[in-house]
Parts: C-alpha cells; structure tokens; sequence
C-alpha cells in the first residue's frame, strides 16, 4: 500500500471505529447499515458529490452546508451525520470512500458476514447469484454478500474473489493458459 493511501486509510479507520462502536452502543448497526449503502451509492452516483469531497477548491464552510444538506436530505442518523460534519471541519472529508469501505467491513463481521467480489461475463440473475451466494456459504461457512460487476472480456464465466482467495473460471483466463501451453510445445 502506498504510504498516502496508508494514510486515508488509518484516518478513515479511526472515525469508522469511533461510528461503529457509537453506532453499535445504541443499537444502531441496522440504521448504520442503511445509511452506509444509501451514502455509497450517492458517491458512486454523483459525480458532484466526489467532486466535493475531492476537491481543496470548496471552503470549509461551502463543504460543511454541502455534507448538512446532504445528510438532512438522504436522513442519515445523526451519529453519521455529526461524523461527516466533524470530517468536514477537520478537512477529512477526502476519506469518505475509505470510511465507508471500513463500516462495510466492520459490520459485515459483527454480523458474521463475508463480502466476495464477483466479476461475471453477463449479469447474474437472481437464482444465480442466491446459488453462488449458497454454494459459497458451505466453502467459506459465513454467510456471503455478493458485490458482483460486469466485465464482457471474460468471455463466459466468472472470478470471486473472497478474502485472500480467488477463483477464476472465466473463458478468457483458459484460452490464456491454452495459449501459454500451446507457446510451450512449439
């Protein structure tokens, strides 16, 4: 890891365990849970939102009324809400992906959960992703939340990635060790 993103990583570590464990305490973790996905869709959706949070060019004061409007709009709990305007004022604003990334993880393992990153050829329909989903469950013995993304290179197949482990059926990784062995005979 490059020493700056090692950085934004240990700040947003500190405010996600802080939000966690406030979140947490009052019983919260369901209503941290939904304001996390809601706010991680929003920055994936908005460009002017990553904009926002990216940018030296906005003032303290222009970043603090942007995060309260948003906040009061999307009706995030107040614990969240008060973070986001506590990162503003200290001019962290900059780690807002990170920190959801660490809440994402925090609360997947208080809940006994593992997210596995899923590439597929063609989007999955519902029965597919519960039977990966499913069949996941049993190697891993957590229970399994999908992230799944489209990629059409693949060809067919897929690649899942969980934790430090990764299987890649995909059509185009065997035409590649096809390719290789038929490099070697010839």
């Amino acid at each position: 890891m490059s020493e700056p993103a090692s950085i934004s990583a240990g700040i947003a570590g500190r405010y996600a365990t802080a939000v966690f464990e406030l979140a947490k305490d009052a019983k919260g973790l369901t209503v941290l849970e939904g304001d996390v996905d809601a706010l991680g869709a929003a920055l994936e959706e908005s460009a002017d939102l990553r904009g926002l949070i990216a940018s030296p060019v906005y003032s303290r004061d222009e970043q603090a009324k942007a995060v309260a409007a948003l906040a009061a709009k999307m009706k995030l709990s107040p614990t969240l809400a008060n973070t986001l305007g506590l990162m503003t004022s200290n001019r962290r604003l900059f780690v807002l992906p990170q920190l959801l990334a660490a809440l994402r993880d925090m609360i997947a393992e208080e809940k006994g959960e593992v997210t596995a990153e899923v590439t597929a050829a063609a989007a999955l329909t519902k029965v597919q992703a519960d039977k990966l989903a499913a069949s996941l469950k049993k190697t891993v013995g957590k229970t399994v939340k999908l992230n799944t993304t489209v990629d059409e290179s693949l060809i067919g197949g897929l690649i899942v990635k969980v934790g430090s482990k990764m299987i890649d059926t995909s059509i185009r990784s065997k035409l590649a060790s096809l390719q290789n062995a038929m490099k070697e005979v010839g």
